[in-house]
C-alpha cells in the first residue's frame, strides 16, 4: 500500500509538474501575443501622430509658400507699374506695335493699349506710324492686337503675362533647379 500510494503521490508530482510547465507555456504565450498586439497598437499610434505632424507641417509650409508668392508677386507688381513711367516703356510699346503689325503683313490690324496708357495714344500713334485704339479694359500695360480675317489675337499684355506667372509659379527650391 506504501508503494501505491508512492507511486500514486509521484504519479501526481509529476502531473503537477507538466500542469505547471504547461500553465508556464501558456501564460507565456499570451504575454508574448499581448506584447505583440501593444506593440502593434503603439507602432500604428506613433504612425498617426506622424501623419498627423506632416499633415500640419505641409498645411504650415504651403500656407507660408502662399504668403512668400504673394509677397513675391506684389513686388513684381510693383516693378511693373515702376517700368511703366519710364521711357524704356515708351520703347518696348513701339517695338512691341511694329512686331505686330509686321506679323500681320497685309491683313487688316488692330491694336489696342491699356486705358493707363491713354496719355501715350497720340504719341505712340506718332511715333510707330500706325493708328492705335485704346482699350475697354485695363490690362496693367502692354498691348493686344487683333487681326480679324484670321482670328488672331496677340496678347503683349502685362496682366496676361502677370496671371500665368502668378498661375505657374512653383517652388521648387535645391540645387536641381537652381
Amino acid at each position: 500500500a506504501r508503494e501505491d500510494a508512492a507511486q500514486a503521490i509521484q504519479e501526481h508530482k509529476e502531473h503537477l509538474a507538466r500542469t505547471l510547465e504547461d500553465h508556464k507555456q501558456t501564460s507565456r504565450q499570451n504575454a508574448e501575443a499581448e506584447i505583440k498586439a501593444e506593440t502593434g497598437h503603439v507602432r500604428r499610434e506613433v504612425n498617426k501622430a506622424l501623419s498627423a505632424e506632416q499633415i500640419t507641417l505641409r498645411r504650415d509650409l504651403s500656407r507660408k509658400q502662399e504668403e512668400l508668392k504673394e509677397t513675391l508677386f506684389a513686388e513684381v507688381k510693383t516693378k511693373v507699374q515702376q517700368f511703366i513711367t519710364t521711357t524704356e516703356y515708351d520703347e518696348y510699346l513701339c517695338r512691341r506695335i511694329n512686331e505686330a503689325v509686321k506679323f500681320a503683313g497685309d491683313d487688316e490690324i488692330q491694336i489696342y493699349l491699356s486705358k493707363e496708357d491713354e496719355p501715350r495714344l497720340k504719341s505712340l500713334t506718332v511715333k510707330t506710324g500706325f493708328p492705335l485704339k485704346l482699350s475697354d479694359e485695363s490690362f496693367i500695360g502692354g498691348i493686344k492686337a487683333i487681326i480679324p480675317e484670321k482670328n488672331i489675337l496677340i496678347d503683349n499684355s502685362f496682366e496676361e503675362g502677370y496671371q500665368a506667372a502668378y498661375r505657374e509659379f512653383k517652388f521648387d527650391g535645391g540645387p536641381a533647379h537652381e
